[in-house]
């Protein structure tokens, strides 16, 4: 009865939309009803019926737009009972526990999440086919407890009836949207065709030696914003209505998912999600895609692989993370309750005394982890990223990103050199430029702040040093880069660490110091390149 009575809300939501359309139609025929009824002819009374039937279209356009979209497969691995009996036992226990069916289909995706849908006959009233999507990243970071436990929220909408409901609300903000986009897009064509119009009579003026008068598009398009701010105005109700039962059903299943695997497990996944997002974020723009610029990926399997390490790596930053979750505003127009007030509900119900039973990771669930690891690659990266050259390993990768990084760069001091010179600089250039005392001119060609361009003599050069070191630091490291004599030392926990050729000074001092040091040196106010240039390959650069 509940779902029905939601399938009811929904659905009387839905039909307010096409409540005003049906209105706003009944205003348009009964304008031009009430001209011919006053006896209106003429040009006069054509061009209104024009207007109201141009109005009319993207209202009747939007009330037939009946069909809900077709579900789509994400980008995935489809796993069958056979492939994986494991996880689909376990799918099938929570099932059984929370009173409910298990799905027809289970698809395996990169994203840190999980979701349920059911492709539901008769606005949601009867049930159809389930299809549950479980991200890889939340098998790799979840325990198997903690993965009943999102198992078991997402059961909580399939016995509340929630997956159901999702087509027609779906179907209700769609075409609000489409009827809206409709009008502002006839009202924008409506000021483009206006204001060329007016720029033509413009131009013929002022051939003729007339003042050209201002362009005003002002009131052009005026009644089909006035329209599509009418639907926007029940496009707010609609979505404060629909998504505040949202956030109502996300209470209700965290509550199914204690009652399943234990308030501390379920208390335990809410916190981790947010933390696996933030980490997977940051694998990815950090690990994963580092090379892509070089066209290269890693090894095989390890696109999403790796993310593992990471997470053992950093074990210590994310536990910082879990155990202080932000407090984030909420807004009627989230679909979600945050967060961190999820945890604080879960965490506040009675203590059942569960332990962390099957509290291995959930990864090893899957038969063959790296194998299903290699086919969510082959599912979701693109024809020409799986066509990229494969390393060795992750310390190959990042040594060949970083000298592509490196290669490639055009530093601001290369633009300000070649800008200054008229030619492609050259790090000879850029040392020959400081021996000769013309840096600081062309320093004077960098992108500088207000403040830095109106600076003189020695507060001048305080600004631009550095920058001026950043590009050439980078420029030396290219010049070991081009001739392999750069190396990076790979690390899960920390930034890349750079190493270049040789060993400690007498003094204890590494390359990269002495490096530093002679950068420092060829900037200084009285500079000096020779230790920059004695550090330098034999073949990179000559003395001037």
């Amino acid at each position: 009865m509940g779902a029905t009575l939601r399938a009811l809300r929904a659905l009387v939501l839905l039909s307010g939309f096409y409540l005003i359309s049906l209105v706003l139609l009944a205003a348009l025929a009964g304008v031009d009803i009430a001209l011919y009824h006053w006896g209106l002819r003429g040009i006069g009374a054509v061009k209104i019926a024009i207007v109201t039937v141009l109005l009319a279209v993207p209202v009747v356009r939007g009330m037939f737009m009946l069909r809900i979209p077709a579900a789509e497969d994400p980008a995935a691995v489809e796993v069958g009972e056979a492939d994986e009996p494991r996880l689909w036992a376990l799918v099938r226990e929570v099932a059984d526990a929370s009173g409910t069916h298990a799905p027809a289909r289970i698809l395996l995706t990169p994203d840190v999440n999980a979701s349920v849908r059911e492709d539901a006959k008769l606005l949601g009233l009867r049930p159809g086919p389930r299809t549950l999507t479980l991200g890889v990243p939340l098998l790799t970071g979840l325990s198997e407890a903690e993965l009943r436990a999102v198992l078991g929220h997402e059961y909580g909408h399939f016995t509340a009836g929630d997956t159901r409901l999702s087509a027609i609300v779906v179907r209700g903000r769609a075409q609000i949207s489409r009827v809206v986009e409709q009008f502002h897009a006839t009202a924008d064509g409506k000021v483009a065709d206006e204001r060329e119009r007016q720029e033509r009579t413009a131009a013929k003026r002022i051939a003729k030696g007339k003042k050209a008068r201002e362009v005003d598009t002002r009131h052009t398009g005026a009644l089909y914003r006035g329209m599509a701010r009418l639907y926007t105005w029940y496009a707010t109700v609609y979505l404060r209505a629909s998504l505040s039962t949202a956030r109502g059903q996300e209470f209700a299943a965290d509550l199914a998912a204690a009652r399943i695997a234990g308030r501390d497990a379920t208390a335990a996944a809410l916190r981790e999600i947010p933390v696996l997002s933030a980490a997977h974020g940051f694998y990815l723009d950090s690990y994963a895609t580092l090379g892509l610029p070089a066209r290269t990926l890693p090894p095989r399997g390890q696109f999403f692989g790796g993310f593992g390490a990471l997470l053992t790596a950093r074990a210590g930053e994310l536990e910082k993370l879990r155990a202080g979750l932000p407090e984030e505003p909420e807004s009627r127009y989230d679909s979600h309750p945050p967060m961190a007030e999820r945890v604080r509900r879960v965490e506040a119900l009675p203590a059942d005394g569960r332990g962390p039973e099957g509290d291995g990771p959930a990864l090893a669930l899957l038969t063959d982890p790296e194998h299903t690891l290699t086919a969510l690659e082959e599912a979701v990266l693109t024809a020409e990223a799986l066509g990229f050259r494969r390393t060795a390993d992750w310390p190959e990768l990042l040594n060949v990103a970083m000298a592509e990084g490196i290669t490639t760069a055009r530093t601001p001091l290369h633009r300000a050199l070649t800008a200054y010179n008229g030619r492609p600089a050259t790090l000879t250039d850029v040392l020959d430029a400081i021996d000769e005392g013309r840096l600081w001119r062309v320093a004077e060609r960098l992108p500088l702040s207000e403040e830095a361009a109106a600076a003189k003599g020695r507060a001048f050069r305080q600004f631009v040093r550095p920058a001026l070191g950043d590009s050439l630091r980078t420029m030396v490291l290219a010049e070991f880069s081009a001739r392999s004599l750069l190396n990076w030392e790979f690390s899960w926990s920390r930034a890349a660490v750079l190493r270049l050729p040789g060993a400690a000074d007498d003094t204890g001092a590494s390359p990269e110091d002495a490096l530093e040091a002679a950068v420092d040196a060829a900037l200084a106010d009285v500079p000096d390149t020779a230790p920059l240039r004695a550090l330098l390959p034999p073949t990179a650069v000559q003395p001037a």
